[in-house]
């Protein structure tokens, strides 16, 4: 048996008038996210990171050639002025699906720089369903206002989720599937329900068709949640069956593309062109490269620094990472409760999510680090730490504070932590509009 999942006893009444203001601010919160997201949608291309260039000739790619599974080393780019191919190679390798979903559902790209708006708006709603899954979880829990906003508030004021939602990117839908990985596991925990264990496996496919990452993180932790209801022995026989289709299904482009180039990650044609062309511009193929140790600590540093806008100034704000940071430590602590409510036998649902996640964030980051190195050490490469890719465990950081929350027995403790979980994003995400939006 678990605790109940809400870290504060509240009579029936009390909770039902909780549970409607947190539905009413949550229906803000994501109102606002979505008016945000649509006026982004039309930006111009070229002043765009998450490599949506990239993306969009991969869709293109796919319309032009009829074709379901990429060459990669046939795929070109698409000029990002006329939206019509040139001789450069394309440098993504993820499977096709997300892209073989917008090139039949939206409008032909090649040639048509117009179409774009609505392969963008396609994305904005799978950023929307994510967020509302990750909200349903907060709202599912039954937590008390305060804590409520302390959940949902760094979700929303995550650096350019806004931005990246109006932007052709596969990390939209690793996003939307995490989310509801994430949403399917916390409901299995609390219900031991078929229908959300199918759920929180649909969210990993999704995740894992998107991109490697997603596999990882989102099967991660719906993997590490399995595990735990099979200690607890709350694991039927009959889940089997679906559980290991769904892992065939979410491991198949991975294992095609290890048919094929003999990595679940090859480097393509163009991404070696792209690696070996910047590493010498910026002069890194020159430089002497970084022991394990020394590149440890870089990747640590460029993965808060790429929290901020990559392709804009920001020595003025760089003051400001002391906020995701102070936020960072506070879901460690966080994590550090949850694992001794675990070990300790006094877990509740949501401790059992964060200590899945984190294990989940902890291995993929390990992966991360060891592939990124290799590519240091083969070309001098030292761009490899986005944050970005971590979307499908979005919810992990702000759930991680909520039992350091609940351990609070001070009152002055528990301000000044709410202060760091909801109005340090909040004041971080004003600092960056001046930076996203200038020009």
């Amino acid at each position: 048996m678990t605790m109940p999942d809400h870290f504060y006893t509240l009579s029936h009444d009390q909770e039902n008038a909780v549970r409607a203001a947190n539905w009413r601010l949550g229906a803000f919160v994501l109102l606002l996210f979505v008016i945000s997201a649509l006026g982004t949608i039309r930006r111009d291309i070229s002043n765009q990171g998450f490599d949506e260039v990239a993306h969009v000739s991969y869709v293109a790619y796919l319309q032009h050639s009829g074709d379901t599974w990429p060459e990669f080393a046939k795929m070109p780019m698409l000029d990002p002025s006329s939206f019509r191919f040139t001789s450069e190679v394309n440098y993504l390798n993820h499977p096709s699906p997300y892209y073989l979903l917008l090139a039949r559902l939206g409008p032909v790209l090649e040639g048509h720089p117009e179409a774009l708006i609505f392969h963008r708006l396609l994305n904005v709603a799978l950023d929307t369903i994510g967020l509302a899954a990750l909200m349903a979880i907060g709202l599912a829990a039954g937590l008390p206002r305060s804590t409520f906003c302390a959940y949902i508030v760094p979700i929303a004021c995550i650096p350019l989720l806004t931005l990246l939602a109006g932007s052709v990117s596969n990390d939209n839908p690793a996003f939307a599937g995490g989310a509801i990985a994430t949403l399917g596991a916390y409901q299995l925990l609390f219900s031991g329900s078929r229908a959300w264990l199918l759920a929180a496996l649909g969210g990993v496919v999704v995740a894992s068709w998107a991109k490697f990452t997603g596999l990882l993180l989102a099967g991660g932790l719906v993997g590490g949640v399995l595990l735990w209801l099979l200690w607890r022995g709350r694991l039927p026989s009959r889940w089997i069956a679906p559980i290991a289709v769904a892992a065939l299904l979410a491991c198949a482009p991975y294992f095609a593309l290890i048919a094929q180039y003999g990595s679940p990650t090859p480097m393509t044609v163009g991404e070696l062109a792209k690696v070996t062309k910047e590493a010498a511009q910026f002069g890194w193929d020159r430089a002497e490269h970084l022991g394990p140790f020394a590149y440890v600590s870089h990747f640590i540093l460029e993965f808060a620094v790429e929290w901020m806008p990559p392709w804009k100034p920001r020595d003025t704000y760089f003051y400001a990472l002391v906020i995701p940071i102070m936020s960072a430590l506070c879901a460690y602590a966080g994590t550090l409760v949850a694992i001794r409510r675990v070990v300790s036998g006094k877990a509740a649902s949501l401790d059992v999510l964060i200590v899945a996640g984190a294990l989940a964030f902890a291995g993929t980051l390990v992966i991360h680090v060891i592939f990124s190195y290799r590519l240091h050490v083969d070309y001098g490469w030292l761009s490899s730490a986005y944050p970005r890719y971590y979307l499908p465990l979005a919810a992990l950081f702000p759930l991680a504070g909520l039992p350091l929350l609940d351990e609070a027995r001070s009152q002055s403790v528990r301000a000044i932590l709410f202060v760091l979980l909801i109005a340090g994003p909040v004041v971080f995400r004003l600092l960056l509009e001046p930076l996203v939006y200038r020009g």
